[in-house]
């Protein structure tokens, strides 16, 4: 079966630029390296990823390089995102482009956004024109570019978002979205990336891959016959009657709106590096303090009215002097936590909305109670430390769905950075109990309820549940996020200057999991470390 223009390229990339006529060698010779008969076809789809250092285990992936604060002290995304947009005609090279780019900024936390992943689905009559190779992949009526503009500002506003992922063999979205969240620098690619207006607003630096014409058909001749499977008189004429005049037409006249013009694509490394310089001086512009401002703000406040403490009675206290007591075995501090752990838990779901039920008894007599609502409750741990209270959560709420995030303290800098995201599916409508060991300064309760916020998690559906915190910390995440409930078993007057709260309870995650402190995974707030 053949296929058609853009739409067919491998992974969430593909380009052009302006053509300049004959290339370095004659076409024949370039064409005379071309296997003759079709290979074998791969199935291919479209991608968007993100492209940050990472660390891959057996289960999970860690960013070795965390994500800064996108926020205030005010809980809000100060700045958005930084987009640049590739474009050029099919092959051109804008794939190699993007990575090279990608590779020398050298930032965390970069996606990856492909046209390719917006083509619209075909209807039966549209599959027969492409199996022909007679439907024009490269026209603007191809793309949904309503779907596109609003996955992009969503993206560059710092929400997450579901991109969907184009199957080049069927010529339809596959079931299952990719989704993409977390992005400080978006490259965005796609043969018609500029040929929008509303599209165009969204790019903060537009760049155009210019790559002579005849290079970029001996690479679409060898894509599509070593991938695709096709062969050279099908590919030629569907260059000739859809990707070069959708080229002429569409895409080469964008070069006038273009920033920089990249002669050469990947190999221009002087062009490379003006663009690379560029965006590190606007990246340094936008960075944010964040735990400085908290430390310094609503001092000698009262206590939010969003703020309930469990009741200090004997056995509650009891408790406390084991844990906060530094001679506590490791045995006791953890029996005694998970007992804690509990009552916050219990305590935590008097909080959930509840209508009024009747019921049956064994005895044939009524009884007036009261129900949670259908709403789904969800489990999201700050790592490590926050892990801990999950086996109370689950003992508690039957068949919970889990999510885990990870925030470290950046020892250079002292602001919380984001390493590591996991969040159970439609998320968006679920009662979110968000849980930590300790809270000091509130910085990373904060990036976990943005975090939250950012996946459209409603903030009065938020619940923040810690054994321990510090008004600072209790202040700074009223004050950002007022709709929050906060939750603990005992509030601490203060932090000292290293941000560890006092009186406190030291390290709780090295003393929990017996390991020695300071910890690597300076955990949570960090703030006990």
């Amino acid at each position: 079966m053949a296929a058609a223009g853009a739409e067919e390229r491998c992974g969430a990339w593909g380009a052009a630029g302006p053509e300049r006529g004959p290339g370095p060698g004659p076409l024949g010779s370039l064409l005379s390296r071309l296997p003759l008969a079709p290979s074998p076809r791969r199935r291919t789809a479209s991608q968007c990823k993100p492209e940050p250092p990472l660390l891959r285990t057996s289960k999970r992936t860690i960013y070795t390089a965390g994500r800064p604060p996108w926020y205030s002290e005010t809980g809000a995304p100060v700045d958005e995102a930084f987009v640049i947009g590739l474009c050029g005609g099919s092959a051109s090279g804008k794939t190699t482009v993007a990575t090279r780019i990608i590779e020398a900024l050298d930032v965390p936390w970069v996606v990856l956004l492909s046209m390719d992943s917006f083509y619209k689905v075909l209807d039966e009559g549209q599959q027969a024109l492409a199996a022909r190779s007679d439907y024009n992949f490269d026209h603007p009526d191809a793309f949904d570019f309503e779907l596109l503009i609003s996955v992009l500002r969503k993206l560059k506003k710092g929400k997450s978002v579901k991109v969907p992922v184009y199957d080049f063999t069927s010529h339809s979205r596959r079931r299952e979205w990719k989704t993409v969240y977390g992005a400080n620098v978006i490259v965005f690619e796609g043969i018609l990336a500029f040929a929008n207006k509303e599209l165009l607003k969204l790019l903060d630096m537009k760049v155009f891959v210019d790559t002579d014409s005849d290079i970029r058909l001996v690479r679409r001749l060898q894509r599509d016959i070593m991938e695709r499977g096709r062969d050279v008189a099908g590919v030629i004429k569907q260059y000739n009657k859809f990707v070069k005049p959708a080229f002429e037409q569409y895409i080469e006249p964008t070069v006038q709106v273009a920033d920089i013009v990249v002669p050469r694509g990947g190999e221009n490394f002087v062009a490379l590096d003006l663009i690379v310089q560029h965006v590190h001086s606007q990246l340094e512009k936008r960075e944010i303090t964040v735990r400085a401002a908290l430390a310094s703000a609503h001092q000698d406040q009262p206590l939010p009215k969003t703020l309930s403490v469990l009741e200090n009675t004997p056995q509650v206290r009891g408790m406390h002097t084991i844990i906060r007591n530094k001679d506590t075995t490791r045995d006791e501090f953890i029996f005694y936590s998970k007992r804690l752990m509990r009552l916050l838990i219990e305590h935590a779901l008097s909080f959930l909305p509840l209508k009024s039920v009747t019921v049956e008894t064994p005895q044939g007599t009524t009884y007036e109670g009261k129900r949670f609502h259908r709403q789904r409750i969800t489990g999201v741990s700050i790592l490590r430390a926050g892990e801990t209270m999950e086996q109370a959560l689950t003992a508690v709420c039957k068949d919970i769905r889990l999510g885990k995030i990870l925030i470290q303290t950046n020892h250079d800098t002292g602001e919380p950075e984001l390493h590591y995201l996991r969040l159970p599916k439609e998320i968006s409508e679920d009662y979110v109990i968000l849980m930590d060991s300790t809270v000091s300064t509130g910085a990373a309760a904060m990036m976990a309820v943005r975090v939250l916020l950012d996946h459209d998690v409603q903030e009065d559906r938020i619940f923040l549940l810690s054994l321990l915190m510090a008004e600072m910390g209790v202040h700074s995440v009223a004050y950002a996020f007022p709709r929050v409930r906060i939750i603990t078993t005992a509030v601490d007057k203060r932090i000292n200057e290293e941000f560890h709260i006092i009186p406190g309870i030291g390290n709780f995650g090295d003393r929990y999991f017996g390991t020695d402190g300071p910890s690597a995974w300076c955990e949570s707030d960090g703030m006990d470390c």
